[in-house]
């Protein structure tokens, strides 16, 4: 298997650029990107973990979520996210507020220091992937943005019925 570390990048395109191929190709990059994420997250005043980030991010895209709306996206347990949510508000991150039309439900929220928290997790992400990108030549940046645009463009729409995966075209 050839990553894209490797010297015989160029073999493995003459090869054939199926889309399993490729993705073999990156997996390497996209391993050790996900570790800069974490390390970067790590740096933060507070160490939180990947599930807890996880829990404020959505908390933060969908302020006043109930319980059960936050153990679905997440995909977890109603116990494991009122666990995570314990955890969270010990922490000083989140607080739990009567819905105002129904005693019965809870919404949750970030407080400030939580939403403090993850501006200054997203601040240090921002600064380790800059210092890579800042190795790159300015074209191989540029590849990367047009590259990754179509990857998220793919991932959004993914392909139509009756495409072949591996030659759909943006």
């Amino acid at each position: 298997m050839t990553r894209l570390g490797d010297a015989g990048d160029g073999q493995a395109r003459a090869e054939g650029d199926s889309a399993r191929v490729t993705a073999s190709q990156i997996a390497d990059a996209v391993e050790r990107l996900s570790q800069l994420w974490s390390d970067a997250a790590q740096r933060a005043s507070l160490r939180l973990s990947a599930h807890q980030l996880r829990g404020l991010r959505i908390l933060e895209a969908t302020p006043g979520l109930n319980l059960t709306g936050l153990a679905e996206r997440m995909d977890i347990g109603l116990p494991t996210a009122s666990r995570l949510c314990d955890r969270l508000e010990a922490a000083g991150l989140l607080e739990r507020v009567l819905h105002p039309h129904s005693r019965r439900e809870v919404q949750l929220n970030l407080t400030g220091h939580g939403r403090r928290l993850l501006t200054e997790v997203a601040a240090e992400r921002a600064r380790a992937l800059a210092t890579t990108l800042d190795a790159m030549r300015t074209a191989e940046r540029a590849a990367l943005v047009q590259g990754m645009r179509a990857f998220l463009r793919a991932q959004r729409h993914g392909p139509t019925r009756g495409d072949d995966p591996g030659t759909h075209e943006p």
